[in-house]
């Protein structure tokens, strides 16, 4: 008996000559301590691939003794072993040496662990006949498994580097979230949601452990056959309440992950404070669920729940490292939008209690305003409108817009505000007043600059005085519908401290209408902003209509549904007055422009 294949005529001086060297000895007891000192597992099958005998080195790498191997197949006493009965059939039909790779579970130690071997395979022939194969194993385990781990390693880069570019693009939480959920399903689940704590919750505050667990779910995403299934989960957007020991709950708690089968009777007895959730799970064929922690910079800010159904398989340890991979990467984007829809909503606040609350004009004028905050972005600028009563029936109209956005902006809002009010007080004209709010400004490090339009109203005297510090033009909307762009000498923005503003007065009468309003109304991003202007002077408004209206078509037809840019507008006309109340109020405003 011989291997086939050793060349040409199946001589070998060297074999022969071994042999030969060697049939003086007992070569029999030879070939064992050949066989029995190597490590290479050695075995020899017969053409129905039963073994017909194993060195020590095969049977301990089987974990089965010699015996228990001898007239059985591969299959029959190892199972959990792959035989790889194609490649040595391979051999036997036509006589050409295979290698494999064969893996699979022993009872050799440790138990049960995957294991790997290098085979290679040589067919046996006595007398021009087929008699067997005869297989050299090597085990791998550890070559492999570097292998499968650095593999592993690989394809998890590449998955986190796919989520980096498709998550977090936005500073909008709820999208954040939405890119979350969508990245997961059909990728790691079938069903994933996204649940946060409410932003009113302060983070870091203790669980309650007699209470249940409120969450907002922020997103929710399913493959097309578990979507029948959605209202019983519940929706995105809908607060779920999760009891006390809960999956959700534990999760929180611990910071850790929480893997279950469904089809396990120990985990759903552990599972029974939310058995009518787990009730719905199973009625949907969902197996297999996974929950992980989203953890913030300091504190836990919500939870990614993942579940498997039908074919699917179960989650594994494997598919629980690459989730918390995942979660924490998408927990830092989703914290941060968390944070600043806290901080834009604190200027938002601040911005609507400061547009909510304009001082009131004289009876003699008629005002209204509009805010239209910007459709293309979630942050908040910083324009404002106010009106100041002063005397002598005179009205100070003052529209600004401080540079930047959010809280920083809203707060030097306020403070132009306040200044403002304070400066106008002493009965300054509009041009003295800029240059005052401007040496005011200039003089504080973290103020930013700002434009600004004052416009004193004085209807007993029938015209406006204006001053600009680097804002667009006022416009005037005539009785006849035409709409007129007041020319004005225009001054730097506030807080640059170079000054030079300069009035300008023009007449102000009944029957037509004052519009103040900021960039946000007519720019556009690529036009230059006299065509920008050109479209404003082009409409035509009844002068003579309630002035809500008017604001309301004027905001239509040149913001649209989505403007650019925060807009603010005011709109102001001299009410109808008997002609004593105007002498009288002609006298007084002439008293104070000689004071």
């Amino acid at each position: 008996m011989c291997p086939h294949g050793s060349g040409g005529d199946g001589a070998d001086p060297l074999l022969d000559k071994a042999a030969a060297a060697l049939s003086a000895e007992n070569s029999e007891q030879v070939l064992r301590q050949v066989l029995g000192g190597t490590h290479a597992g050695v075995a020899i099958l017969d053409t129905r691939l039963r073994f017909l005998y194993v060195n020590p080195a095969f049977a301990a790498m089987a974990g089965i003794p010699a015996a228990g191997l001898a007239g059985h197949t591969l299959a029959e006493v190892a199972p959990g072993i792959e035989s790889r009965t194609d490649v040595l059939r391979e051999v036997l039909a036509d006589g050409k040496p295979r290698e494999a790779i064969t893996s699979g579970r022993t009872r050799s130690e440790p138990p049960y662990e995957r294991r790997w071997w290098h085979g290679t395979y040589h067919r046996l022939e006595a007398e021009g006949r087929v008699t067997g194969i005869v297989g050299v194993i090597l085990e791998v385990t550890g070559f492999q498994r570097q292998q499968r781990d650095l593999e592993q390693a690989r394809e998890r880069l590449a998955l986190l580097d796919a989520a980096a570019t498709r998550i977090g693009t936005t500073l909008d939480m709820d999208m954040t979230c939405a890119q979350l959920a969508d990245f997961l399903v059909p990728l790691l689940a079938d069903m994933a949601t996204v649940e946060v704590l409410p932003t009113d919750e302060p983070e870091g505050r203790p669980l309650a452990p007699d209470r249940d667990l409120r969450l907002r779910r922020a997103a929710l995403a399913v493959v097309p056959a578990l979507r029948p299934a959605v209202p019983h989960f519940g929706r995105a957007g809908d607060f779920v309440a999760h009891p006390s020991g809960s999956a959700v709950a534990r999760c929180l708690e611990t910071a850790e992950p929480v893997l279950r089968n469904l089809q396990s009777q120990d985990e759903l007895s552990r599972s029974a404070p939310e058995a009518g959730r787990l009730a719905a799970y199973r009625a949907a064929g969902i197996h297999s669920t996974l929950v992980v922690p989203l953890a913030g910079l300091e504190h836990p800010i919500g939870t990614v729940s993942l579940a498997r159904s039908g074919d699917s398989p179960a989650y594994t340890d494997e598919d629980v490292v690459i989730t918390q991979d995942l979660a924490r990467r998408a927990a830092i984007s989703i914290g941060n939008a968390r944070r600043y829809a806290r901080s834009q909503g604190i200027a938002l606040e601040l911005q609507r209690a400061l547009l909510a609350e304009p001082g009131s004009p004289h009876p003699n004028l008629e005002l209204a305003s509009r805010y239209l905050p910007s459709g293309s972005s979630a942050l908040v600028g910083g324009d404002w409108y106010e009106t100041v009563r002063l005397s002598f029936g005179r009205t100070l109209l003052v529209m600004g817009d401080v540079m930047g956005h959010g809280v920083e902006a809203a707060v030097d809002m306020s403070y132009y505000r306040s200044t403002l009010r304070y400066v106008s007080a002493t009965g300054l004209p509009p041009h003295r007043i800029l240059r005052q709010l401007d040496a005011t400004i200039s003089g504080s490090e973290s103020a930013r600059p700002a434009t600004c339009l004052l416009a004193l109203a004085d209807p007993a005297r029938g015209f406006c005085s204006f001053s600009s510090a680097g804002h667009l033009p006022p416009a005037r909307i005539l009785p006849d519908g035409t709409i007129e762009l007041i020319d004005l000498p225009n001054g730097p923005p506030l807080g640059t401290g170079f000054g030079g503003y300069e009035p300008a007065t023009r007449p102000f009468v009944e029957g037509e209408v004052l519009l103040l309003y900021t960039d946000g109304l007519v720019e556009r991003r690529g036009e230059d902003i006299d065509t920008s202007l050109a479209r404003l002077s082009a409409l035509r408004l009844p002068a003579s209509a309630d002035l809500d209206e008017i604001l309301d078509e004027v905001l239509q037809r040149m913001a649209g549904e989505a403007a650019e840019d925060d807009v603010a507008v005011l709109a102001a006309r001299v009410r109808p007055s008997s002609r004593e109340t105007a002498d009288t109020e002609q006298a007084g405003g002439a008293r104070a422009e000689q004071a």
